[in-house]
């Protein structure tokens, strides 16, 4: 019988190359990091990052790195390196011609630089992040699959059978929002995930597992599970969102699409 894990774990056992700042404040918009590789593709390896590299569903940040000399070079994504998501590469914008490291050719391991994600892009993803755990509690069955986006977002469910109504799951979520339940996260060990099984939610994507912890987003009395992304800190943050399409994606899917109201 599984229980609902309580243990604070402040370190992880791998040592993380990128400190991962969106983790404690998805609302922090710039920071300033000293550059650790550029990577063959041109992608810029930072020890500390507020970008969110593209996971789970969840796209990339985008936004901008400053130079110390005060060159800007437009960042159009980050993404992780490694499997156990502990290094960040920041993709530069590619310029016409050779992709490879036009604007990356002025920096080198120790620079300074400032990193600032574009906030409004972000600030929507949080939102439909978040809407997209509630969507999860409101039709309780697995998740295959999911994707956000800033304006809307989708996830496949694992249901035998048709039905869904639009507007009775777009009423509860409402309802949801309304009540501005916290969001807030913590951390686990691999150990108390294993034990608890019944926390992961999606099929298609495990939470990283390997590093001797796991974060856990927990939307007060509607929902706990793993997650890496980004949210609001309370539900009412959301706004209006209603559910658009309900499709039949094969014989057991039904993907469920929510967008701003």
């Amino acid at each position: 019988m599984s229980t609902e894990p309580t243990t604070t774990v402040p370190m992880p056992t791998v040592p993380m190359p990128t400190d991962c700042l969106f983790r404690d404040d998805a609302y922090r918009r710039d920071c300033t990091g000293t550059v650790v590789a550029i990577r063959p593709d041109g992608g810029i390896v930072v020890d500390r990052t507020v970008f969110y590299a593209a996971s789970g569903g969840q796209p990339g940040d985008r936004g901008t790195l400053t130079t110390a000399e005060g060159i800007t070079i437009p960042i159009e994504t980050a993404v992780y390196t490694d499997p156990l998501k502990t290094e960040i590469a920041h993709l530069p914008v590619k310029p016409d011609g050779d992709a490879a490291a036009a604007p990356v050719a002025m920096l080198a391991p120790g620079d300074t630089v400032r990193l600032a994600i574009d906030w409004e892009l972000r600030y929507g993803r949080m939102r439909i992040h978040t809407a997209l755990h509630l969507l999860s509690a409101v039709l309780p069955y697995a998740v295959t699959g999911g994707s956000v986006g800033d304006q809307d977002g989708r996830l496949d469910f694992d249901i035998p059978d048709a039905g869904l109504d639009k507007d009775a799951i777009t009423e509860k979520l409402t309802a949801m929002i309304a009540s501005d339940a916290p969001v807030t996260s913590r951390w686990i060990t691999d150990e108390e995930l294993a034990a608890n099984p019944g926390l992961v939610k999606t099929m298609s994507v495990k939470p990283p597992m390997g590093t001797g912890r796991v974060r856990l987003i927990e939307i007060a009395g509607l929902d706990l599970q793993p997650c890496g992304g980004t949210h609001v800190a309370r539900t009412a943050e959301i706004g209006a969102v209603r559910v658009t399409h309900i499709e039949k994606k094969g014989k057991i899917n039904r993907r469920v699409r929510i967008a701003f109201a």
